[in-house]
């Protein structure tokens, strides 16, 4: 069995967070390994407090989960510090062949910061070589800079964090855009920094109901999974949108009425 790490935030409801990611993992047939950056106190409406793991432990968690497990993808969610980013980066560093899917957690749906300002050229370094990044618009806009507001082309912002950080793709995600939560992909065909430039949008549709919580998460970690399974980018790109669409049809309400995705 292929096994595949989330290096991310714990989410004591299960919706989100490593919690969730396991779970996905785990129902996509792949062995999920799990490295907690914070706790967090939150019930799936509002996060209460962010308590990042100490830093040294951060990476010595890293570094012996990763010669244990071997994993055949990567996932990173929400870092919360700036050593945090810098730590994983530091012990990612010797992985040259693992594709690591980046997803940039800045912000909580109710506004909770989840990544200190100051972390972002540590994150944008991170990210540089990867093989996908995953921002929705507001965390592209904060990636790029004061040029994408402007502009407000997500096209343009996908190409360009494409080329400044020569990454192997990006999926700029719609969610938070009015209408329909269509995608694009930008992908180069041989990998990070190499090859010709695709690029493709990935029509979505808005499903009725209030807003489900750790969509994000699961889209990021599905992907993850599909790539630890040898499948192509594109394709396991499609397959996870695929997955997290029948996720959030059969959500679930806790009963303090947050909802959560529902996995096979």
């Amino acid at each position: 069995m292929q096994s595949a790490l989330s290096i991310a935030g714990s989410d004591p409801t299960g919706g989100a967070g490593l919690q969730a990611d396991l779970q996905v993992f785990q129902s996509l047939g792949v062995h999920g390994a799990a490295v907690p950056t914070a706790l967090t106190i939150q019930d799936g409406l509002r996060i209460g407090q962010v308590l990042p793991v100490f830093p040294t432990a951060l990476l010595e968690m890293l570094r012996t989960t990763l010669d244990a497990v071997r994993p055949a993808a990567i996932k990173i969610g929400m870092l919360g510090t700036d050593d945090a980013v810098r730590n994983t980066t530091l012990a990612l560093a010797r992985l040259e062949d693992v594709p690591v899917v980046i997803d940039p957690v800045l912000a909580a749906s109710d506004g909770s910061p989840l990544l200190e300002r100051r972390a972002h050229p540590a994150l944008r370094n991170l990210a540089f070589g990867r093989a996908l990044l995953t921002p929705n618009w507001p965390e592209a806009e904060a990636l790029i800079g004061d040029a994408l507001p402007r502009r407000r082309d997500g096209e343009a912002a996908a190409h360009q964090l494409l080329e400044d950080l020569e990454l192997g793709a990006i999926l700029l995600k719609g969610g938070h855009l009015e209408g329909n939560p269509d995608d694009f992909l930008v992908w180069r065909a041989g990998g990070p920094g190499q090859g010709e430039i695709h690029c493709e949008w990935l029509p979505g549709e808005r499903l009725p109901g209030a807003p489900v919580h750790g969509t994000g998460c699961a889209l990021s970690a599905a992907i993850t999974a599909g790539l630890a399974l040898g499948k192509d980018l594109f394709e396991a790109v499609v397959e996870a949108r695929r997955f997290v669409h029948e996720a959030i049809e059969k959500a679930h309400t806790l009963p303090n009425g947050a909802r959560i995705l529902s996995l096979p």
